[in-house]
């Protein structure tokens, strides 16, 4: 199943259009890799995702073509969540 469709039917993100978003920018990461919103998810997977301030890791359980909401958190299994400084040392300008 493609990054995108999976992001929307488990509802980590809302839309499919905004999940492409976030993958284009480089903010998800399939085991430990920059993923594409085309690249392949697979049961076992580990996603990191960056919202913001704060990187949620979850390890993918199943995929499903559709599901309803309550059902949508079995999709996967969070394993982490972790908040960032306010400020990222790649945006920090040096020169002076």
């Amino acid at each position: 199943m493609r990054l995108d469709k999976f992001l929307k039917v488990s509802r980590l993100i809302k839309r499919r259009t905004l999940a492409k978003q976030v993958a284009d920018q480089g903010r998800i990461t399939i085991d430990g890799k920059v993923a594409k919103a085309s690249s392949d998810v697979a049961p076992g997977n580990e996603l990191a995702i960056r919202f913001g301030q704060k990187i949620v890791t979850v390890k993918v359980n199943e995929l499903k073509a559709s599901t309803k909401k309550e059902d949508a958190t079995m999709m996967y299994a969070i394993i982490k969540e972790e908040k960032l400084e306010k400020v990222d040392p790649e945006f920090v300008d040096d020169q002076d």
